[in-house]
């Protein structure tokens, strides 16, 4: 996750269409928790689309703000625990799972409808911090998922979503060389969904491990 995260006002999205978003964040949690089950201990180092980070190290990157983020869409004052102090048990692919539950039982109980607080301070609405979740757990995944040579594919519909999102979040004040998100991929129009979101992303979907 860049956790440089874009902070903007944004609306209270409607009950129904915020469950809905929590179901498909959860639906791409399982997913990676089944990335995170299929890495080896022989992949631990190997380079990921995420430049900064190997694989070991973007594993515990993800459960980390997983398990932070769950927490916090589920505390009543919407303060998330500090990823950096998340203890990875395993593979990590119970916690992403449980984070998955925790954030679906969040919405439910009214984190979309108040500020989620990050361990540094920074706050952001919970309607938006769930999409962010949403947007960059698809992105993670595939960095994940490509890097270890495992398939990724997230839904028609979170990937609309997603995308939606990262069009709209992905200004060049924050997205270029040297800032948190890298430039944009270009790609063609008719591109599948998933490469358009990563293109957004400043990921190239063409990305490939190095040979050996």
């Amino acid at each position: 996750m860049s956790t440089e995260t874009v902070i903007t006002d944004t609306a209270t999205a409607p009950r129904a269409a915020l469950a809905a978003t929590a179901a498909e964040t959860e639906c791409i949690l399982h997913a990676l928790a089944d990335i995170l089950d299929g890495i080896t201990d022989e992949q631990a180092n190997a380079p990921t689309p995420c430049t900064q980070y190997a694989v070991a190290d973007l594993r515990a990157h993800v459960v980390g703000w997983a398990v932070a983020f769950g927490a916090g869409l589920q505390a009543a004052d919407g303060r998330a625990a500090d990823p950096i102090t998340v203890p990875i048990m395993g593979s990590g692919s119970a916690q992403v799972r449980g984070a998955g539950a925790a954030i679906v039982a969040g919405i439910a109980s009214g984190g979309g409808d108040r500020d989620l607080i990050l361990a540094d301070g920074a706050g952001m609405p919970g309607a938006m911090a769930l999409a962010m979740i949403l947007w960059e757990y698809q992105v993670h995944g595939w960095d994940l998922a490509v890097a270890t040579a495992q398939p990724w594919s997230p839904g028609a519909e979170a990937l609309s979503d997603s995308i939606a999102f990262a069009e709209q979040m992905l200004t060049p004040d924050f997205q270029g060389v040297g800032k948190a998100f890298g430039p944009r991929v270009a790609v063609p129009t008719d591109a599948p969904a998933l490469d358009r979101l990563l293109a957004l992303s400043g990921r190239d979907p063409q990305w490939a491990a190095p040979l050996p």
